[in-house]
Formats: C-alpha cells, structure tokens, sequence
C-alpha cells in the first residue's frame, strides 16, 4: 500500500513538474515532438486500455491459482435423544485449499485469448501514439502556414491603403471620381478583411498546437521553422511499401491479434461446460466429534457437467460471430490501406514535382522583385509592392508543398511502425 501511494505521488511529482517547465521559445518541430511524447489525454486513453488488457491477463491466469480459506462456524444443536453424542456445541473451524488441476484445454485457450488481447492493447497504442505524433506536426505546420498566410495579407493590405491614401487625395483635388475612390475603397476593404481572418488564423493554429502539446494555457509565441527535407530522394517502389505495410503496421497486426484472440475464445467457448478436475484438502477442528467428523481429508474431484439448457450452443454461437466480425475488419482493413499507401505514393510524386515548378518561380520572383526594387529606386514606374505579394505568395505555396510532403513521409513511416520505434517486445 505503502509502495503505491509513493509510486502515485511521484507520478504526480513528475507531471507537475513537467507542467510547470513553461514552452521553450522559439519552439521547434524537435522540441514540440519531445513534449508529445509526454503526458496527453490521448496517450493516457491508450495507456489505460493497455493497463486492462494486462489487468484481465492476470485475472485469468490466476483462476486456476490456489485458494486457501479458513472457515468458522459457531453451531448449537439439541442432540437426538439415542444419539452417543450430546454435546450441545457443534462449532468447528476448518482450513479449505482447492485447486483446479485440469479442465481439458478450458483455461489455457482463455489465458491464449487473454495474451493476444494485450498484444492488440499494445499494438493500439503503439499506432495512438503515431496518430498524435503526426497530429503534433500537423499542427505545428499549421502554425508556420498561418504565419506566411498573415505576412502574405498583411503585405497586400500595406500596398492597397498606400493605394487607398493616394485615390483620396487624388478625389479631393478632382482627379478621380466617386466610383472610382469606392471600387479601390472596397477592394482595400476585402483585403483588409482577408487579413483580419489571417490573423485570426494564427491564433487559432497556436491554440490547436497547444491543445496537441497538453499545454491549453501556453500559446507558443515563436516557432523555428524545420531545416527543409530533401524532396529528390528516391522513393521505395510502391509494391514494396504495400508489402511492407502489410507485414509490419501496427493496426493490422493489432487485428491479427484480435483475431487470435477471437479464435481462443471460440475455444474456450466450447470447452467451458467441460469436465472439470480438480483437488480438495481441508484441516478440521470439530468441538463435538462425532464418527463422521474427522480431522483431515484429501479429495480429487472430477465434475463433468450433464447438462447447461442452451448456454453453451448460445456462447460459442457468440464467440464465432465474434470471430467473424475480426477477420473481416482486418481484411477491410488490408482494403483501405492498400488504397492509402497507394494513395500517398502518388501523392508524394506530385508534391516532388509541384515543389520544382515553385523552385523555378520562386527564382523568378525574386528576379523579378529585385527587377521592381530597382525601378523604384530609379523613380521609375514599378510595381513594387506587387511583387513583394507575389514573392510571399510563392514561398507560401512552396512551404506548404514542403510540409505537405513531411506529413505525407511520417504518415507512411507510421504505416509501417517506424514513425516511432517500437518497444513492446524488447
């Protein structure tokens, strides 16, 4: 008892610790994927149903344990008036040990169901804490996209109140009509507005990166944007990522193990009303010994059921459609990751194309901007704030290729249980 409330309170200690150290800033992918592998009530869920499942293990492991109990029996009787043994107090105490010893294959198939069953706990939170992981980076990209959207707007409502400054003064010296001042006056408005949702934006995406870190209260201000991945890097031939996936994610074998499991039970299920063999010893201490009292007794027990109505023909109709309904998620499952791997490979081939198109325009724009910076400085005709919107737009597009391509990479890893080495079977 001891032992445990020291293990709680230094559990607390350490979470409380942990809570306290505040967010680093600047935060970057790095860190933020550190913190996630912290406390979180996603972690915790799947913590916890690993928890059962290793619970229940033990439970059924120790059916078949010994039991040792003491019985007292406090007893007055009024003895039969032939009877040889008058005494009025019948009170006894007695020691019982029972043991099952075999039921014919009944326990183990329910302990084999049991071992799979936390397996597939394991193997759950396994994928749990990929799906997190993932959703962490997700987040923070968000974050990062939400920053270039915001400096993408901002530049362009700077450029079009410029516009909007100089169409009043023009309007007041004549030189523009009315329609003219409302049709720049409106379209600074829209962009006015576009920025307003931008920065809403930012807020909004620290607030989900938050939430994603288990810190609600710490917004991260700052972020360090990730050193870029190479995009050129061969990818693996997709009939080679299929065959990987298929052996080696942790959902499918996550099913397989419930299928196990399931198949156990179908055995167990019709071996419960089996025969039954089990040993019996009890100590006795009688007050009022009689010829049929005796101080110690050893017993092997054979119980063989005769009949159980329709119990059994019910249980075992349920632990096979039971059965049923595993195999054909996992088969369902195999499904839709095939169309996933597929899906992403595909994805990832046009994502390395796209970010070449962006390279080449993003050289371009800065051509060009510097082009326009130039004429500007010359007092010469330029658009100089368009092309600094342009320049930005770019590298927004080409950042949001980029993440794009990383969430798609950790999402295959993840298909194959290498976004996050797996621990349970060292």
């Amino acid at each position: 008892m001891r032992t445990g409330i020291f293990l709680a309170a230094f559990c607390l200690a350490g979470t409380l610790a942990v809570q306290a150290d505040p967010l680093p800033q600047p935060l970057s992918l790095e860190q933020a994927l550190l913190l996630a592998e912290s406390s979180h009530p996603t972690l915790q869920l799947a913590t916890a149903r690993e928890a059962s499942a290793a619970a229940n293990l033990r439970q059924v492991s120790s059916r078949n344990d010994l039991s040792v109990s003491l019985l007292g029996r406090l007893a007055y009787l009024e003895p039969a008036e032939l009877s040889n043994f008058q005494q009025n107090n019948d009170s006894s105490a007695h020691l019982l040990m029972e043991k099952r010893l075999y039921d014919f294959g009944y326990s183990e198939a329910q302990e084999a169901s049991a071992e799979r069953e936390l397996d597939a706990a394991r193997l759950a939170g396994l994928d749990v804490r990929q799906q997190h992981r993932i959703e962490v980076m997700k987040a923070f990209f968000d974050v990062l996209l939400a920053d270039l959207e915001y400096a993408r707007d901002n530049e362009a409502m700077s450029i079009a109140y410029v516009r909007l400054d100089k169409a009043r003064n023009r309007h007041e010296l004549g030189e523009l009509s009315d329609v003219e001042l409302l049709k720049i006056e409106t379209r600074y408005q829209q962009i006015l507005s576009r920025r307003t949702a931008s920065e809403a934006k930012q807020r909004e995406t620290r607030t989900r990166l938050a939430l994603a870190l288990n810190r609600p209260a710490e917004l991260p201000s700052e972020l360090v944007e990730p050193e870029a991945p190479d995009l050129d890097k061969p990818l693996p031939e997709v009939a080679e990522l299929l065959e990987s996936v298929l052996r080696e994610n942790p959902r499918i074998r996550g099913l397989q193990a419930k299928v196990d499991a399931a198949r156990q039970a179908l055995v167990a299920a019709d071996r419960r009303y089996g025969p039954v063999l089990r040993g019996e010893v009890a100590a006795n201490a009688w007050n009022r010994e009689t010829r049929s009292t005796h101080p110690f007794e050893a017993a092997l027990v054979l119980e063989l059921p005769l009949y159980s109505g329709g119990r059994d023909d019910a249980e075992t109709a349920a632990a096979r459609s039971a059965l049923m309904e595993a195999e054909a998620e996992l088969a369902l499952l195999r499904y839709r990751l095939r169309q996933k791997v597929t899906e992403l490979w595909l994805a990832q081939q046009k994502l390395k194309r796209r970010s070449r198109e962006l390279a080449v325009r993003d050289e371009y724009r800065d051509l060009y901007l510097d082009r326009s910076r130039t004429l500007y400085e010359l007092e010469r005709v330029s658009d100089l704030g368009d092309a600094m919107v342009q320049t930005t737009a770019v590298r927004l597009e080409l950042a949001r290729v980029i993440y794009q391509w990383q969430l798609n990479e950790a999402q295959l890893k993840a298909l194959t249980g290498e976004l996050i080495r797996e621990d349970t079977e060292k």
